[in-house]
């Protein structure tokens, strides 16, 4: 992904490069704890998707959603907001998710929130370890008002995207996790469940390894472009960490695909997570 910024614009060697990288991942140290559900009974229940489902920097036409439905992938991944969004959504309508999802797509809400300070792009909106809280919060009303104008209701997750950045500097990594913090907290206070993707190199790599676990997402995807359609067989981090359908694995990308006679260039993702709620 990366759809939402810089990555979607990367030449070949760069993309080449990232790849190469996101394959040296460390594996947490054990003890780690668990991922703990904050669901209250008044949550409405998860909505569950496992298998494949793709991502694309533009919500497809509906007529090229139509005849994408053979049954290779179920879901689909929409940029639904953020300042940081790289493409523009002509696409993507309360009409369009309603008819979609008529046709038995599921979604992925994706935000491209604001980004680290030390992240080397161009991107229009940062947070500062001053602004990271207030930003977050920010961030995520605006996520929940997009959701919600799309028909995407309360119990949906959404997704934060987080590109890559160094997660060694401590200060920056610091301001990262107090904003993804933020965000995560608002949302649920919206009752939308908490999503993040990242690298499994870095951004990824910086939520599943933290140790204090407070205010973290509760669904975590990760980009580990080794073209394996796994979740769990190449996992890099504590095994305990979001195991009741909370991961999903973009594994392969830049992949140009023609279904019913309608060409879109797509990353592959194996999913077990949640997705929207509709309808």
């Amino acid at each position: 992904m990366g759809w939402g910024m810089s990555r979607h614009r990367l030449s070949k060697r760069g993309r080449y490069i990232a790849w190469a990288t996101t394959g040296v991942v460390v594996v947490a140290g054990a003890g780690i704890a668990a991922q703990t559900s904050m669901a209250a009974p008044s949550w409405p229940a998860q909505k569950t998707y496992t298998g494949r489902a793709f991502d694309t920097c533009t919500a497809p036409s509906l007529a090229a959603m139509k005849a994408w439905k053979t049954g290779f992938y179920g879901a689909a991944a929409v940029y639904i907001g953020g300042k940081n969004r790289g493409c523009a959504q002509p696409n993507l309508t309360a009409s369009w998710v309603k008819s979609v999802s008529a046709a038995g797509w599921k979604l992925i809400p994706l935000y491209v929130g604001a980004q680290p300070p030390c992240q080397t792009s161009r991107n229009p909106e940062r947070f500062t370890a001053s602004t990271a809280a207030s930003i977050g919060a920010s961030n995520a009303k605006d996520a929940v008002a997009k959701a919600t104008a799309l028909g995407m209701k309360p119990g949906s997750p959404i997704y934060l995207n987080m590109e890559s950045y160094d997660i060694t500097n401590k200060a920056c990594n610091d301001a990262t996790l107090t904003y993804v913090r933020s965000f995560t907290k608002t949302l649920r206070a919206e009752m939308y469940r908490a999503g993040f993707y990242g690298f499994s190199s870095s951004s990824a790599k910086a939520i599943a390894t933290a140790t204090n676990r407070t205010d973290l997402p509760g669904n975590l995807w990760y980009a580990l472009w080794n073209n394996k359609n796994t979740t769990t067989a190449d996992w890099p981090w504590d095994p305990k960490l979001y195991t009741d359908h909370s991961r999903a694995h973009q594994y392969m990308v830049n992949s140009k695909e023609t279904r019913g006679g309608h060409t879109i260039t797509v990353d592959r993702n194996a999913w077990d997570a949640p997705v929207a709620i509709t309808g």
